[in-house]
């Protein structure tokens, strides 16, 4: 199926420039909105407790601050509603310690004038464990990205590598800039979707990357820039359609799917706009500037289809008995 039907390729590369200059933009953005604001780190990485409270009618949200605010370990809790009016999270930052094991009775105890409510779940991390978990977090980021650039370098040549990864850097940096512009609290699932955004940006690049290189194959034109435009006009309908139809999946988690997956399905919804852009508009661009070579990859490729035959005709001879 094809959504764009072309006679000749799409101009994109002569473009690249005007998108270079906006993605840096994007990405300095982000990255101040990052070291001036910073993450609104949930209890996954902050340590502290989280009780989750379920009223049969409205939640008293005013009557349950004044109640907490009467007992000292709770005095420094913040109170927000939780999806709907009839749920709330009590947010401190006390962990086990301080509250002890009962804290389940003792907030029915201190909440027990406000109305008729269920405890729906109460989390507790310790702020070491909190420190750890952010740690092993950026670990597993930092791990992701080395052992793509190995990957691509294995697969593709050091240039591909070196443009696939400042795509996946762009990707999460913008990421993680609306994550703390809208405010999202991060927490492990927020972790979780960054490293899904690794994979499907990682994906899609390469995907991209695999065209690409195949019309260095088969595409006489030498000029890498008209190439591109060659390749990335054929994969364009795929990419779309892909991209289209993950976006509308993860947008029905995000309308329908609850309060807890709200954070990990925006940040995927991000992650999938900004990947499919950073495929053809970032990644692509980066490998014309880092000065690929079609002639030389060419002569690699003549030289390797050389020695194959070489080793074939090596190989047909021993089994025909003339070595």
């Amino acid at each position: 199926m094809e959504v764009f039907k072309y006679k000749k390729p799409l101009l994109l590369m002569e473009k690249s420039k005007r998108f270079g200059l906006l993605s840096v933009a994007i990405v300095i953005l982000a990255l101040g909105l990052i070291i001036s604001k910073g993450f609104n780190y949930g209890i996954d990485f902050a340590g502290g407790t989280l009780i989750q409270l379920q009223y049969e009618g409205k939640a008293p949200i005013k009557k349950v601050r004044e109640a907490l605010e009467l007992d000292k370990t709770y005095e420094s809790a913040t109170v927000t509603f939780f999806g709907g009016e009839d749920e709330v999270v009590i947010r401190t930052k006390m962990s086990s310690k301080s509250l002890g094991e009962d804290i389940a009775d003792k907030v029915q105890i201190l909440l027990k004038d406000t109305g008729s409510f269920d405890i729906r779940r109460v989390d507790m991390v310790g702020a070491k464990v909190g420190s750890e978990l952010r740690e092993q977090g950026l670990m597993a980021m930092l791990l992701a990205i080395i052992g793509i650039l190995i990957y691509i370098s294995f697969r593709f040549e050091w240039r591909f590598a070196i443009s696939a990864v400042i795509a996946l850097m762009h990707d999460v940096t913008i990421a993680m800039g609306m994550i703390v512009l809208f405010d999202v609290e991060v927490n492990l699932d927020i972790l979780a979707a960054l490293l899904t955004i690794l994979g499907y940006s990682l994906n899609d690049t390469i995907i991209v990357f695999d065209r690409i290189r195949e019309g260095v194959r088969t595409i006489k034109d030498p000029d890498l820039e008209h190439i591109i435009d060659e390749s990335v006009t054929r994969t364009l309908s795929r990419t779309t359609l892909t991209s289209l139809t993950t976006f509308l999946v993860v947008l029905s988690l995000y309308i329908f799917g609850g309060e807890i997956i709200k954070g990990f399905s925006f940040t995927l919804l991000v992650g999938i706009v900004v990947g499919t852009y950073s495929s053809i508009f970032v990644a692509s661009p980066i490998l014309m500037w880092l000065g690929f070579s079609v002639s030389e990859f060419r002569e690699k490729e003549a030289v390797k289809r050389k020695r194959d035959k070489e080793k074939e005709k090596m190989r047909s001879m021993y089994e025909s008995g003339t070595i």
